[in-house]
């Protein structure tokens, strides 16, 4: 089983701010146009191989989905493809939303 790491919200916002990270958000495109982490890209199955084809395998790397759950296996597939370093964003969005709300943005 590859591995992954957990992050939590502040965890993901001291690592925004010191390094170059990817995020990628697996929840469906109308909640990702909604709302999400400034910076992230939408991952779904139809757009995971040119993805993962055109990434830095090196920069870290952290999924959200909708409560933290669903990030763990596909953090878990990535890994497996081949990233060095890969987060699980624990609450998921939801979490973020609440902690982080300027931190957000929509469509």
């Amino acid at each position: 089983m590859s591995e992954f790491k957990h992050l939590s919200p502040d965890g993901l916002v001291t690592m925004m701010a010191e390094q170059s990270i990817q995020i990628v958000d697996i929840r469906d495109e109308r909640s990702f146009e909604s709302g999400r982490i400034k910076g992230a890209q939408h991952l779904d199955n139809t757009s995971v191989q040119s993805f993962i084809e055109a990434a830095d395998l090196d920069a870290p790397l952290v999924v959200c989905c909708y409560h933290g759950n669903s990030s763990q296996p596909a953090a878990a597939f990535l890994s497996e493809k081949g990233f060095d370093e890969v987060y699980s964003l624990d609450g998921g969005f939801s979490q973020w939303q609440l902690e982080q709300p300027t931190l957000v943005e929509a469509g």
